[in-house]
């Protein structure tokens, strides 16, 4: 299956991963940001506490940095974006 997908022209040159990155649009990113980001929204946003936990040094359980990396996504996705279409400019 994977020697397929790498014949048919799979790449995962960094100019094909932001091309990629590009064709997302951006409120697409926003509302990613603001739904899988921020969510759950109580008591505190849980990239919020991922952050705290990570400043304070403990951000250690498998589970915990699962979760800095889900709910960070969005947010790194938009950064990328918005700097590549800002030097395209």
């Amino acid at each position: 299956m994977w020697a397929r997908l790498f014949e048919s022209g799979f790449d995962l040159r960094p100019t094909t991963m932001i091309s990629l990155i590009q064709s997302i649009p951006i409120p697409i990113l926003v509302v990613l940001c603001l739904t899988l980001g921020l969510a759950p929204f109580s008591p505190e946003p849980h990239i919020w506490e991922k952050l705290k936990m990570l400043a304070a040094g403990n951000l250690t359980r498998p589970m915990d940095i699962f979760d800095f990396l889900l709910h960070g996504a969005p947010f790194l996705l938009l950064a990328i974006r918005l700097i590549v279409s800002g030097f395209q400019k």
